[in-house]
């Protein structure tokens, strides 16, 4: 479709910054003003807040699961190609990913949008975490980690493809009788609707409106693993390589979520407290990259994204996720693994 716009000088990869640039804001300030973060619903030590927060992130998985779904039975969306619904999947690679992936946010106290959207918000731990997770990333796509993640992908299971077309408004009801029953509020899980709204518009721009059969662009959607390695790659060799989807999408969310930070007086110097908090951080972030790349996605990617492409290799990696945060949780006892005032001030931080 894209080349029967005319344009003479914008190509599919610098249309795909803007329409990511423009994503990424919306998602930064809805993602800011709900604090948007699965590890929150997962793992909260307050009960109330925890089944809030699984509201909206469901709220916003059932929106997504719907309008991805609509556009493939409309025909503007085809993830035939896609690698979630891959015949044959890697499922070692996904399961150690995902377990690698739950336990670092839960070390992390973020998952790693939330971590972007803190970033921005003027938490020096996040921001941290979010560079450490980009570099890992890196690593594991491009570098030392590389045959390591190359070894477990080869290990593969004939299980693959998707769900049935059916399982989409199913999962999407289920959703959302949990999430009007979350004590989410009204308002809360309108913005999250919203925010589910963003992963069909991401999936129709980059896979319909700026295909272009000359100049094709892969599809993508919201995601922070592989955009955090293009960003990080753009940023020290921006000169060489052209930014795109993955870049907009990076710096939209900061830019939206700093906005939002900023306007709704949000924004506040955070940073470490101690020598071994900062390890803790830094080995969460490393889990993260590893694992984000080995499973396929993040909560954002292989979850919000991924799931609503009814791929068996995003449910097998969301699950993995979930299993990593929750058996991390247990074995931390993270709620008590800090005592006194210390214990109090990060009760008070939600998602970090």
């Amino acid at each position: 479709m894209f080349e029967s716009f005319g344009f003479e000088t914008l190509t599919p990869v610098t249309a795909s910054l803007y329409l990511a640039l423009a994503i990424g804001v919306a998602f930064g300030v809805l993602a800011e003003i709900t604090r948007f973060c699965l590890r929150r619903a997962l793992t909260s030590t307050d009960a109330q807040d925890r089944r809030a927060a699984g509201g909206v992130w469901l709220m916003a998985l059932a929106v997504a699961l719907v309008g991805t779904q609509a556009g493939v039975g409309a025909g503007l969306i085809n993830f035939e190609a896609h690698r979630y619904l891959a015949s044959d999947i890697p499922a070692l690679a996904i399961v150690l990913g995902g377990l690698a992936f739950g336990a670092g946010m839960v070390l992390t106290r973020g998952c790693a949008s939330r971590l972007a959207v803190l970033s921005a918000s003027g938490n020096l731990r996040a921001a941290s975490v979010l560079v450490l997770f980009a570099i890992a990333a890196h690593a594991t796509l491009k570098g030392v980690f590389a045959p390591l993640a190359a070894a477990l992908a080869a290990v593969t299971v004939p299980f693959g493809g998707a769900l049935p077309a059916i399982a989409a408004p199913v999962l999407a009801l289920g959703a959302l009788v949990f999430a009007l029953r979350s004590g989410a509020g009204l308002k809360m899980l309108t913005l999250a609707a919203l925010i589910g709204l963003l992963v069909p518009a991401a999936w129709l721009g980059t896979g319909f409106v700026l295909y272009d059969a000359f100049d094709p662009i892969m599809a993508e959607s919201l995601s922070l693993t592989a955009p955090a390695t293009a960003t990080l790659f753009w940023a020290i060799a921006s000169t060489a390589i052209t930014p795109g989807f993955g870049v907009g999408l990076i710096g939209g969310i900061l830019a939206g979520a700093l906005a939002s930070a900023l306007l709704f007086k949000r924004f506040a110097w955070v940073s470490f407290d101690s020598p071994a908090q900062t390890g803790r951080y830094a080995l969460g972030a490393l889990l993260m990259g590893v694992g984000g790349v080995l499973a396929g996605g993040c909560t954002l990617g292989a979850g919000l994204s991924g799931v609503p492409t009814l791929g068996f290799a995003a449910f097998l990696a969301l699950a993995a996720i979930l299993v990593g945060a929750k058996l991390a949780a247990r074995l931390l006892n993270e709620s008590g693994s800090v005592s006194g005032a210390q214990a109090t001030k990060q009760a008070l931080q939600p998602a970090e």
